[in-house]
């Protein structure tokens, strides 16, 4: 049975244009996938902790040999790996905060980053250990930031994730942005002509 992981992590509810977006494609996603699980798992809604001393010191420490302390440290890490390992296929609502990702993505990113569970060192170097899945990245942005124009260097939100992913061996991974957002808060364009493209794009890659 094909599972699937839905990461939002935008905090604007109702009013995020990445949570659409991540709607549309879980909704076709079960129809192109009969009888396929979804878990849904919500950053802004999660506490997830700050890395510290205590966490390093828990996770490289052998499972057999980790105290009761060190396991309750680990213990949704453990959760958070655990949903990621199960999954076929992910797909996460990332809006562009100050160039890069929402924090809440970034402590998820720090909790699953685990060495022995999601990659490994060997004679050869690092090696991802998820290569059986691929992704798909929902951005949004309030202005534009694609190749073509004037502040593509300031988008580290698209390789930042597409260099993470791929040093866990998720290297199928596809981008959808959403740019421009700025213009619906501004009132120059109307949400129905925004959307409809992008939805239209998200439905077409998910029944793929």
């Amino acid at each position: 049975m094909p599972a699937l992981l839905k990461l939002d992590s935008s905090p604007m509810g109702d009013h995020s244009i990445s949570r659409k977006l991540t709607a549309k494609f879980t909704d076709t996603w079960r129809k192109s996938h009969p009888g396929g699980r979804v878990v849904s798992r919500d950053l802004s809604a999660t506490q997830i902790p700050i890395i510290d001393g205590s966490w390093i010191g828990a996770a490289y420490t052998p499972e057999e040999g980790r105290s009761p302390a060190q396991r309750n440290v680990l213990a949704l890490s453990d959760e958070l790996f655990a949903e990621l390992l199960a999954a076929d296929e992910l797909v996460l609502g990332v809006p562009m905060h100050n160039f890069s990702i929402p924090s809440t993505l970034k402590l998820w990113i720090d909790q699953v980053m685990r060495v022995g569970k999601t990659f490994a060192y060997d004679a050869a170097g690092p090696k991802g250990l998820l290569d059986n899945k691929k992704a798909t990245l929902l951005i949004a942005s309030g202005g534009v930031y694609g190749e073509e124009g004037g502040l593509a260097s300031l988008n580290f939100v698209a390789p930042y994730l597409r260099a993470v992913f791929g040093f866990i061996g998720i290297m199928d991974v596809t981008i959808i942005s959403a740019e421009g957002t700025a213009q619906l808060r501004q009132g120059t364009v109307d949400a129905h002509s925004f959307l409809a493209p992008l939805l239209e794009r998200v439905e077409t890659h998910a029944s793929l």
